[in-house]
């Protein structure tokens, strides 16, 4: 039975567009959390699949998929997103990997013997060229790669933008996730993220305006309920405070204390979870 912060169907590609496709998982627990996970599949115009932020690898799941066309191409989009890629890649190793610069020097992905085949940059592959636009943000140790497909006016991103919905989190959650900003509908990258990124605000603040510009019909992300309407217009809001000169100016220290706060909720709610279990 499907976790209540899911959504169903898991597992199986879903039609967003033509040639565009989402597949749900089952949600992972960060320090215990529930947080929903999502791919997006896209087609490129000589048939061959891109995996965007793959989800866990299933057999059926990829038989599913190969319906639609061969898997060709597997994409961690963001240092956060990478770890799901390994399965796929044991299970189709025929495939090209791409990946987030930097993303190949973590210690992590290293210790589980990721092969990258190539860095993604601002500059789309031959490839994809003139179907996808991408978009680096860095931002210290992270980096997140946009996509942009012109054909359905879809943007694709990973933790830029969260919108998870309260009603389907866990009560004990609901605080500590609004503290760090990623509960509808305020849906903005969590609090610590967003300390780390204005750290390298101009660079930062140029590539969210460029994504905004795409003007995009949709915008799917990773965790939580994806923009299916007014997605200009939520984007650019989600967004916020990144490209309003004003709200930049002083978004670091809050976010930071928020952030900290947040994470010293979750912590302690961890340790009297332990306690009770163990009374039990």
């Amino acid at each position: 039975m499907p976790e209540k912060n899911s959504y169903p169907p898991l597992d199986t590609p879903k039609p967003v567009a033509d040639g565009v496709w989402v597949v749900d998982d089952r949600p992972l627990h960060p320090l215990g959390a529930p947080i929903p996970i999502r791919m997006t599949v896209v087609r490129l115009a000589n048939g061959d699949l891109l995996l965007h932020s793959p989800c866990r690898y299933s057999p059926v799941l990829a038989a599913e998929l190969e319906r639609l066309g061969p898997i060709r191409h597997l994409v961690a989009p963001s240092f956060g997103h990478w770890m799901f890629v390994t399965g796929w890649r044991r299970a189709r190793p025929r495939a090209v990997t791409w990946a987030a610069p930097g993303l190949r020097r973590r210690r992590q992905v290293r210790a589980a013997g990721l092969r990258i085949d190539h860095d993604l940059t601002d500059e789309p592959p031959a490839v994809w060229a003139g179907e996808l636009d991408q978009v680096v943000l860095r931002a210290g140790p992270f980096a997140e790669v946009a996509f942009y497909h012109r054909a359905s006016r879809a943007l694709l991103l990973t933790d830029l933008v969260l919108n998870l919905e309260p009603e389907r989190i866990p009560v004990f959650w609901r605080g500590p996730l609004r503290l760090l900003g990623v509960t509808a509908p305020a849906a903005k990258a969590p609090a610590y993220l967003r300390a780390l990124i204005a750290a390298n605000r101009s660079e930062a603040a140029a590539a969210a305006a460029r994504l905004v510009a795409f003007a995009p019909e949709r915008v799917i992300f990773a965790h939580g309920d994806w923009f299916r309407d007014r997605a200009t217009e939520r984007l650019r809001s989600s967004l916020g405070w990144l490209l309003d000169p004003g709200s930049r100016r002083s978004a670091a220290a809050p976010a930071v204390i928020v952030g900290a706060t947040a994470l010293a909720v979750v912590a302690a709610g961890l340790v009297a979870v332990r306690a009770v279990r163990r009374r039990r």
